[in-house]
C-alpha cells in the first residue's frame, strides 16, 4: 500500500498463506506458541529451553536451528555419509553382519569404521584397539605379518650362521 501498511494484519495474511500453501500440495507447519527462552526444534518438534541449544551469531535469534541432541544426530549421520560413503542404515546392517562384535577380535563391540586409506574402500567395523592397531602399522599387511609372527615366538632377525654370514628366516 502507499502508506507502507499492509491490506491485511498478520494474522489473516498468515492464515491466507497457509491456505495457498497447502492448496499447491505443499506441507505448512502449524504454528506453536514458544514461552519466553525457549525455542521449537524443526526436526524433532519439541519445544526445549535454550540450555539445550548452541549459540549461533549467524541466526536472527542466535540460536543453532536444531538442538542439540538432533544436531550431533546430524552431523553424526552426515559425517558417515562424507567419510565413508554409508548412512546409518547401512552402517548398522555393517555391525548386525559382524554379529556387532570386532571383526579381529570378535570380544569387543563394533563401534568404529575401518576403510583402507589407499581406495577408500569400508572393510568393516572394528573396536576401538583393533582400529588403532591396524593404523599403528600404517595399515601394511607384511607388518601385521611380522607382528603376527612375532607374537608367536617366530624371530625376524637375521640370524648369525658363520662370521660375516646371515640367514634370512623364510
Amino acid at each position: 500500500m502507499p502508506d507502507g501498511l499492509q491490506a491485511y494484519c498478520r494474522e489473516c495474511s498468515a492464515e491466507y498463506y497457509r491456505e495457498r500453501q497447502e492448496a499447491r500440495g505443499k506441507k505448512v507447519r502449524e504454528n506453536v506458541s514458544v514461552p519466553q527462552g525457549h525455542k521449537r526444534c524443526p526436526q524433532c518438534g519439541v519445544v526445549k529451553p535454550h540450555s539445550e541449544w548452541e549459540r549461533n551469531r549467524a541466526t536472527s535469534d542466535g540460536w543453532a536451528s536444531y538442538c542439540r541432541a538432533c544436531r550431533a544426530e546430524r552431523n553424526r549421520a552426515s559425517y558417515f555419509k562424507r567419510k565413508y560413503g554409508l548412512t546409518e542404515i547401512e552402517r548398522d546392517a555393517l555391525i548386525a553382519s559382524q554379529r556387532g562384535l570386532c571383526a579381529i577380535c570378535l570380544a569387543a563391540p563394533a563401534v568404529h569404521v575401518d576403510h583402507c586409506h589407499n581406495t577408500g574402500r569400508v572393510r568393516g567395523v572394528l573396536c576401538f584397539n583393533c582400529n588403532s592397531g591396524l593404523g599403528l602399522l600404517r595399515d601394511d599387511p607384511e607388518v601385521v605379518r611380522r607382528a603376527a609372527a612375532y607374537l608367536e615366538g617366530n624371530s625376524w632377525k637375521p640370524i648369525l650362521v658363520a662370521p660375516g654370514v646371515y640367514q634370512l628366516p623364510s
